[in-house]
């Protein structure tokens, strides 16, 4: 089994207000574009479609299987999303994107992430996995999903919030993963 790095660097825009931090990309040949939760079948950005724009296909490419990163990172830079991952190498025990069957074999560094991020007051965590992760370095107990914890990091208070994963694997209604995401987005300062 091979480590694998990851694969893009972390996403920043100069006013982040909130990082986003999932687990690990799947393989490339399941992405659908070079950006971060690329897979079709992932319903990351039918939420985000749901929420700001009340049609979860706002960020489908018309007529094909793939998401518009343009437009993506353009609402991502306007809004202030930062994104990368709880993990920077892992080995895959399977042949899927299972966060069961992921390996961390490092990392990633959340508080030199942060130190990147000065205005960021806010971390959402979109899986167990990286909430484990992020709650494991800051020492504080994981908060359950749709809800959030609170850690401190140079002088500034920092809010993790739990969402459920955007996996489709995750038995939960599409409606009712963006109404999470949306409560903690409203809270955060994101939507107005």
């Amino acid at each position: 089994m091979e480590t694998e790095r990851h694969p893009l660097k972390p996403f920043i825009p100069k006013e982040t207000k909130v990082l986003m931090l999932g687990s690990f990309p799947p393989k490339i040949e399941r992405w659908s574009m070079d950006f971060f939760y690329p897979n079709f079948q992932n319903d990351m950005w039918r939420i985000f479609g749901l929420i700001f724009f009340n049609d979860k296909d706002h960020f489908v490419v018309n007529g094909q299987k793939r998401f518009d990163k343009e437009e993506i990172e353009t609402f991502c830079q306007k809004r202030g999303i930062a994104l990368y991952d709880t993990a920077s190498e892992i080995i895959r025990l399977k042949d899927n994107a299972s966060d069961n069957y992921l390996k961390i074999t490092k990392e990633t560094d959340i508080r030199r992430l942060l130190s990147e991020m000065p205005k960021c007051d806010s971390v959402i965590v979109t899986g167990q996995k990286a909430c484990e992760i992020v709650a494991k370095q800051f020492l504080i107990d994981a908060p359950k999903v749709g809800e959030k914890k609170l850690f401190h990091i140079g002088g500034r208070t920092i809010s993790l919030y739990r969402t459920p994963s955007s996996s489709r694997a995750y038995p939960l209604a599409l409606e009712k993963k963006a109404e999470t995401y949306k409560k903690c987005l409203c809270e955060i300062g994101i939507i107005h």
